[in-house]
């Protein structure tokens, strides 16, 4: 009933810029806490950055400077600007979303299909 779609990946030189944009869809009540994770090949997936539905933030070391989580709460949507990439930003970026569905306090985990975004050096 709860859909997350990514879009914005592709392929990219190092130096250039893509944005990522999820958008939440079905029967949601109240989304808290949103994100963005990603995994390379081979590794296991990582924190880049999260944001709460006030708009407090917080990144990975790595990506501090570089990437710019933002949210629009009104059309339930988080978006990830990353500028300055580099090859080994090159990985399947996953959105996430924390949401409440009914009356209850219950928050759930959500995910979505992931998005490709690859950096050529």
């Amino acid at each position: 009933q709860v859909q997350l779609v990514e879009s914005g990946g592709g392929l990219v030189q190092a130096g250039g810029s893509l944005r990522l944009s999820c958008v939440v869809s079905g029967r949601v009540v109240y989304t808290n806490v949103m994100g963005w994770y990603r995994q390379a090949p081979g590794e296991q997936r990582e924190l880049v950055a999260t944001i709460t539905f006030g708009g407090a933030t917080n990144y990975a070391d790595s990506m501090k400077g570089r990437f710019t989580i933002s949210r629009d709460n009104a059309k339930n949507a988080v978006y990830l600007q990353m500028n300055s990439l580099k090859p080994e930003d090159t990985a399947v970026y996953y959105c996430n979303a924390n949401i409440r569905t009914d009356a209850s306090m219950r928050f759930t985990p959500y995910w979505g299909q992931g998005t490709q975004v690859t950096v050529s050096s």
